[in-house]
């Protein structure tokens, strides 16, 4: 016997939907600006995504937790309150700028694509070139750097543009923000990252690793070391070291969690609600869903992106959102925005595969799916919510759209 605590994978469940802020009511006013930095400051970083079929994912993390709000909302806490900031985090991600310090170890690091790190050492008259034009001029796009010095300074193509700039935003020495049409601009550090932040000493990376951990236990609740070490993509064997720290400091307990084979990591920040009446869409790139084998013994859901699937060898469809429910998925929608006909598809749409085990059934899933995706539809500018595809739920879900 270890002499760990031991919990359930329903308590784990639970700890971690309120880890991430799904297990309470969604706010019934009008929502501002501080209920947007008040989830910023709960997740700590939110992944971004270009992808637009139905809405970009950053937008979608806000809504399943704070139901309809003005989407511009988000970048006006990032990039005008510079209340967060765009970085390579867990991917790219709005990260809460308090982070900033704490990622300079990354920062110094090589960039884990080989091509951007051998960008400096290759050209670093482009890299000086581009980061003094930024200083001076910036913000600017990549093509507007591209095409305006193409033939007076040392630019070799678009190709070599962009690496560098991403060399130098990897490394922190420009900072990024974002036009209407989520178009990337590069900027000064200080116009991105409050100066009070950026003139913050450098931590010792120690203890950065340790800070990263901490918020890492926070916002899953309870994770292995796997888990917690791929929220802020920190090496494995450094997290094992960091982590076993942190429980001998007592920041962290060491807990076993039903039917996992690896040890978990308890946050004590985290309260284990007693239930979680949780209802809505999670975007596939929310970090409710990060490290597909976590979700899968959490909620014995198997969830796999199949965007870059070719179309014909998809099972449930381009941007499938899953649908919580409970504390548990019962259902997942392919959904894509008419906006020429205002109207939300759903193009296929599946129940798992044991609504009995989990306490429900189609008609449930099917009624309280419909409200969401009503509400959805409303917060997008949409007029209706019409299924057009495939799935075992498709029926029961048309039948109460009216399809």
């Amino acid at each position: 016997m270890s002499g760990r605590r031991s919990l359930s994978v329903a308590q784990a469940r639970r700890l971690a939907l309120r880890a991430q802020g799904l297990d309470r009511a969604r706010p019934t006013g009008r929502v501002d600006r501080r209920h947007v930095r008040r989830v910023v400051d709960q997740l700590g970083l939110i992944q971004i995504d270009s992808v637009n079929v139905m809405a970009r994912t950053q937008y979608v993390t806000l809504f399943s937790r704070l139901g309809p709000y003005d989407a511009d909302l988000l970048d006006r806490v990032a990039y005008e309150d510079h209340h967060a900031f765009e970085y390579w985090a867990h991917v790219a991600s709005v990260v809460a700028a308090r982070f900033q310090p704490h990622l300079r170890w990354r920062m110094r690091d090589d960039h884990a694509w080989g091509s951007l790190a051998r960008v400096g050492v290759e050209h670093p008259d482009l890299v000086a070139a581009l980061e003094q034009e930024i200083l001076r001029n910036g913000p600017l796009s990549a093509g507007e750097l591209d095409e305006g010095n193409r033939r007076t300074g040392p630019w070799w193509g678009w190709g070599d543009t962009k690496r560098a700039l991403e060399h130098l935003f990897w490394a922190g020495r420009v900072g990024a923000l974002r036009r209407g049409n989520f178009e990337r601009v590069y900027c000064a550090p200080d116009h991105a990252v409050p100066r009070e932040v950026l003139e913050h000493p450098d931590p010792d990376p120690e203890e950065s690793h340790r800070v990263l951990l901490r918020h890492a236990a926070r916002i899953h609740g309870v994770g292995t070391a796997r888990d917690l070490a791929d929220v802020w993509r920190q090496p494995i064997r450094l997290a094992r070291r960091v982590l076993d720290d942190l429980v001998a400091e007592g920041s962290l307990e060491a807990v076993e969690v039903e039917g996992w084979k690896d040890p978990a990591y308890l946050s004590p920040e985290v309260t284990l609600p007693r239930r979680t009446e949780a209802c809505a869409l999670i975007s596939p790139f929310d970090s409710a869903m990060w490290e597909r084998d976590r979700i899968e013994r959490l909620f014995d859901f198997h969830y796999r992106i199949e965007i870059y699937v070719p179309k014909p060898k998809r099972i449930h469809g381009y941007y499938v959102l899953p649908f919580l429910l409970g504390d548990t998925y019962v259902a997942r929608v392919d959904l894509k925005a008419d906006r020429a006909g205002r109207r939300l598809l759903v193009q296929s749409a599946h129940a798992e595969h044991d609504l009995d085990a989990r306490g429900t059934d189609q008609v449930e899933v099917a009624e309280r799916l419909h409200a969401e995706l009503v509400t959805m539809a409303g917060w997008l500018g949409l007029d209706d919510v019409h299924v057009v595809g495939p799935g075992d739920l498709a029926p029961a879900l048309s039948a109460v759209t009216g399809d």
